[in-house]
């Protein structure tokens, strides 16, 4: 392990490498793995069967070609032994008996030795005993040593013999074989010990008397041949070798053969040489060639129906494989076919669940919460339903159904408690815009009042500023509520009229510079947005530009609509800032937005009324250093001025009216012309009152407060009312409603009528400007003030920065 991999890291990777495997890939091993294991098992068993089947055929090609001949070579040396026995006993004509059984046996061991050839069977050791089979001939010759001796060689012999049958041809492998077989081992044992008689029989010779220890070897023979017959052959035969052994057994010649057996064991009769045997013993050489015939073929034909069981048991195996095969590789194409259809269904109705949930996440939900959040309401079929499916698939649909409707109610809940908010809200703007309402019309009084007071005049023009600021602030709370600007226009309105209410609403208005280079008109139903949005980026240009430069404000017609440009002399914004304040000025931002910035406010409420205008709003580096705002009204909003009569609209609730002290201005001619970015109509003059000649005016009661009307966004509108300095002629009174009108003629501001009466004079000619006489300190210090009040503007940018 690294020393700077910590400890236990090895053991979390493999379950993480585990839950990352696609599920594809899972169904895939959880197909292949059974398929393979199923695969091996059957190509174990099959390789096993085909074994066994060979094996079996081999043994069955080794019984046809080695079983006769060896059969043949213990039969030939148990005559030879019998022989040999009546040639120990001096039995007449024994020599040439002799002679002939050994011939017989050369002749079946030279068969033999050519026969078994294969070393890894267990031929070996009857050719290793039969090369001593000329030794205890010439023993058996010349009568050297005991017959005994020489007569066991040949029954170890023979016991070879039948070991090889009892391990090459038992097929202990196959259990049905292996029972099918044992009674032909049981069959040769019994005959060896027939054989074992009628050798021991034959070395009693003519004197027919048995020594001690061949009388036993009769007698164990005689026992063991009959326990083999009763104990292992008789319950192991078939029905058709049943039969054929009851007619061997019931033959006359296995009768005598039995009774003879019975009189040595019963009519025998001790002697001090040995055992006398009775005379019965006359009849056995040649019962015994009789039924010893009969036995052979009876053995024979077990070893055949062995033989052909095990053929058949090969066949039968061969069979068993290709069924095996046969029936696995269909059984194997089922569970590919099954699992791959399985597979296939789960992951199509996993890919349906994906597809539907990307749907809900991606295209549903979201207009579900964008309809939410405009306060519509939301048809239920359009969500996921809960299907109460119990497999797992549909189980996850559901879930994922609860969840999108747990999402839609708390979206629904927040859009409630916003609307609410907005609600409040709005309560809250429409209560502050009746203070609002009230403190205009308070200044309106004052100002009609105290008119003459210039300094005083002044004061309360620059509270009716505040005131209008106020309102807009006030306007601000509504549109973040969701309301809408109020409108108090019902007609048109320049785009020169246009710049100059929205920069009345600025507080420092003076510094601003308004250029209308086309002629056109706004719809009533826009003016108000548009001034408002206006108002905001003239109020941002003055706040953060230096206090003596000039903000600039043009308008005209593009391809697009209407170009408004408001360009400033403030300090630098980097590119990054730029994209970061478009991309909210593009599209209205989330509210979220406007919690992370709220010191942006200007910036969130012009996205939105851009946003309802269908506006393009865009800020750029000018060419002066400062930010430059690019409006793109929609030609949507516009109306050519040739379509109506040219009008000066009334100024807006609230808006403030230039004031300028008598001892600041001169008078002017009243043919004076106007400021190059007026382009409206010039302002209708009041006459001065007569004073001194009127009577003191009598106190009046105060006068009853006037209802409070309220736009249809539920902010209160001013009222216009008639100064009281102002004689009817000033007044430019609307024309009257007709009589069938349902709405009446909203009141117009008529211009000024709040003006000082040393202003309403006509204005003197201008006086030619004379030539600056600053001398050189004087210039630095109005620079260096510049300077000044540039980087107090940028330590405040810097601040609001988050």
């Amino acid at each position: 392990m690294s020393p700077i991999e910590p400890e236990g890291v090895r053991g979390r990777s493999t379950p993480r490498r585990w839950r990352n495997v696609r599920l594809r890939t899972l169904l895939i091993w959880l197909a292949v793995v059974p398929t393979v294991a199923m695969g091996t098992q059957v190509t174990v068993s099959a390789q096993r069967l085909l074994e066994q089947s060979a094996q079996l055929r081999a043994d069955v090609e080794v019984a046809e070609r080695i079983g006769a001949p060896l059969y043949t070579l213990m039969v030939d040396m148990q005559a030879e032994r019998t022989a040999t026995a009546s040639l120990w006993a001096g039995t007449a004509g024994s020599e040439g008996e002799l002679r002939i059984r050994r011939a017989a046996t050369d002749s079946a061991a030279a068969e033999f030795r050519a026969l078994a050839d294969d070393p890894s069977r267990s031929f070996t050791e009857v050719t290793r005993q039969l090369e001593k089979l000329a030794a205890y001939r010439q023993r058996a010759d010349t009568r050297s040593g005991a017959a005994d001796s020489t007569l066991a060689y040949y029954s170890e012999v023979i016991g070879k013999v039948i070991q090889v049958y009892q391990q090459e041809f038992s097929h202990a492998q196959d259990a049905e074989l292996a029972q099918a077989s044992r009674p032909v081992v049981s069959m040769l044992q019994a005959t060896e010990m027939v054989a074992r008689e009628d050798t021991v029989l034959a070395l009693a010779g003519p004197s027919g008397e048995l020594s001690f220890v061949g009388y036993d070897q009769f007698v164990s023979s005689l026992g063991a041949q009959r326990y083999l017959h009763e104990a292992l052959i008789v319950p192991h035969l078939t029905a058709r070798d049943e039969r054929f052994y009851e007619r061997v057994v019931g033959s006359e010649d296995w009768q005598e053969k039995t009774r003879i057996e019975n009189a040595v064991l019963s009519g025998h009769k001790d002697s001090v040489s040995g055992i006398k045997l009775p005379a019965e013993v006359s009849g056995w050489s040649s019962a015994h060639a009789n039924f010893s015939v009969q036995m052979t073929t009876l053995n024979i034909d077990l070893a055949r129906s062995v033989l052909a069981r095990g053929e058949a048991k090969a066949a039968e195996l061969q069979a068993e494989v290709a069924w095996l095969i046969a029936g696995s590789g269909g059984g194997l194409l089922a569970v590919v076919v099954v699992v791959v259809f399985t597979t296939r269904s789960v992951l199509r109705r996993l890919h349906d669940l994906h597809e539907r949930t990307v749907t809900v996440a991606e295209e549903t939900l979201p207009d579900v919460v964008s309809r939410l959040q405009r306060g519509q309401s939301v048809d239920p079929a359009a969500l996921p339903a809960v299907s109460g499916d119990r497999d797992e698939v549909g189980r996850i649909s559901d879930a994922f159904a609860r969840a999108v409707a747990v999402s839609v109610d708390g979206h629904r809940q927040l859009a409630a408690e916003r609307h609410g908010f907005g609600l409040f809200a709005s309560g809250i703007a429409s209560r502050t815009g009746n203070l609002v309402s009230r403190q205009l019309s308070l200044t309106e009084n004052l100002q009609d009042t105290f008119g003459n007071d210039e300094a005083l005049l002044a004061q309360l023009m620059r509270s009716d500023q505040l005131t209008v600021g106020m309102r807009r602030q006030i306007e601000n709370l509504l549109i973040l509520a969701g309301g809408e600007v109020p409108d108090p226009h019902t007609e048109p309105m320049r785009v020169a009229d246009l710049l100059r209410e929205a920069a009345a609403e600025v507080e420092d208005f003076r510094r601003i510079e308004r250029q209308a280079l086309d002629e056109t008109s706004v719809e009533p139903s826009a003016i108000s947005q548009i001034s408002h949005l206006l108002a905001e980026l003239l109020d941002n240009a003055t706040r953060f530009s230096p206090p003596k430069s000039k903000v600039v404000i043009r308008a005209e017609l593009v391809a697009d609509g209407l170009s408004v440009e408001i360009e400033d002399r403030g300090p630098r914004v980097s590119p990054e800032r730029y994209e970061e304040m478009n991309g909210r000025l593009h599209q209205a931002p989330p509210y979220s937005v406007l919690a992370q910035n709220a010191h942006r406010l200007g910036l969130f409420v012009v996205g939105h009324l851009a946003d309802q205008l269908g506006a393009t709003v865009t800020l750029r580096r000018s060419v002066y250093g400062g930010t430059c705002a690019v409006v793109v009204l929609p030609a949507e909003l516009l109306r050519p001025s040739g379509a109506q009569t040219p009008h000066r609209p009334a100024r807006r609730e609230g808006a403030p009216v230039a004031a300028v002290p008598a001892s600041a201005a001169a008078p002017a001619a009243e043919s004076a012309p106007a400021p190059a970015e007026e382009h409206g109509p010039k302002p209708h003059l009041v006459p001065e009152p007569h004073q001194g000649t009127d009577p003191e005016p009598e106190p009046v009661a105060e006068p009853e407060p006037e209802p409070v009307a309220h736009t249809s966004a539920g902010l209160p509108s001013r009222r216009t009312k008639t100064p009281r300095h102002a004689p009817a002629t000033a007044l430019a009174a609307p024309p009257a409603p007709a009589a069938a009108s349902a709405r009446p003629a909203l009141p117009e501001r008529v211009p000024q009528t709040h003006i000082a009466d040393q202003l309403r004079a006509p204005h003197a000619p201008e006086t030619q400007v004379p030539q600056d006489t600053a001398t050189p300190e004087e210039v630095a210090d109005a620079w260096a003030d510049y300077e000044q009040g540039t980087q107090t503007v940028e330590e405040e940018l810097r601040r609001d920065q988050p």
